[in-house]
């Protein structure tokens, strides 16, 4: 445990040192936020509200969704894959850490900086132009750390699994851009998921995704509450389960593939 969090810390370090790639990426998240908010308070107009979400939390879900884009790396993450193909791979399974491990302990690192600078900023400058909706129990803030610390983990294992791809393909960007593609969609990132079809949302929840965002926005807003509540975030967990395993089954399958190639 103790190798895990010196692992987290400098890779904290490592990318608090990158000031003008945060500033940009501050800057762009921003510009596409405010974007995102003008397209749906024209959703809106006069009406007060849509599938029960009114249009101060409609505001408020933009601000959100794009303070954590960075937290979770929802628009991908490739620096697995880069491994593999750089040879570093060999030197990484060397560690006297697993495998998993040595990649989260990075990615806890690199999503709490941004989370802190970019995350919180975001949510500051919205709160100066816009009338946000807070959470305000404490169990509901309860919840949220819960629900974000589990979105953080549910995407890196899906992450982890889609850039494990590179033990099979010379190229495996296109594969995870695709994965990433679908991400994007089905985890109400680009539209809340309550404004979709019933039959729509079912399809979601089949899949991890609405655990990465979906299920953040809702706490936050207050829209689950009691036994849903639990019901998301044990959803989240089963879903971490899920793809911890499978990522731990597929790993071995390509070690045993690497080996057989001489890698």
């Amino acid at each position: 445990m103790h190798l895990f969090w010196a692992i987290t810390q400098r890779s904290f370090q490592r990318h608090l040192t990158y000031r003008a790639a945060t500033v940009a990426g501050l800057v762009t998240n921003l510009f596409f936020g405010l974007l995102r908010a003008a397209v749906l308070i024209a959703l809106y107009n006069a009406r007060p509200e849509v599938a029960g979400i009114t249009v101060q939390e409609a505001i408020t879900y933009t601000g959100l969704t794009q303070a954590i884009i960075t937290y979770i790396s929802i628009f991908g993450w490739y620096d697995l894959m880069q491994s593999v193909y750089d040879g570093d791979v060999a030197v990484d399974l060397l560690k006297p850490m697993n495998y998993f491990a040595f990649w989260l302990a990075q990615d806890v690192g690199r999503a709490v900086i941004n989370l802190l600078l970019r995350g919180l900023t975001i949510m500051l400058i919205y709160a100066l132009i816009f009338n946000l909706t807070w959470p305000t129990a404490p169990v509901q803030w309860l919840a949220l750390v819960s629900a974000l610390a589990l979105a953080l983990l549910v995407s890196f294992a899906w992450r982890f699994l889609v850039n494990l791809a590179a033990f099979w393909t010379p190229n495996a960007r296109g594969i995870g851009r695709f994965a990433f593609g679908i991400t994007w969609v089905l985890s109400g990132f680009y539209m809340p998921l309550r404004y979709f079809p019933d039959w729509f949302v079912t399809l979601c929840q089949l899949t991890p995704f609405p655990a990465m965002v979906n299920t953040v926005v809702e706490i936050y807003l207050g829209l689950l509450t009691g036994p849903a509540l639990l019901h998301a975030l044990l959803q989240q967990v089963l879903w971490l389960a899920i793809l911890i395993i499978a990522g731990h089954l597929v790993l071995r399958a390509g070690l045993q593939r690497l080996v057989i190639q001489g890698g």
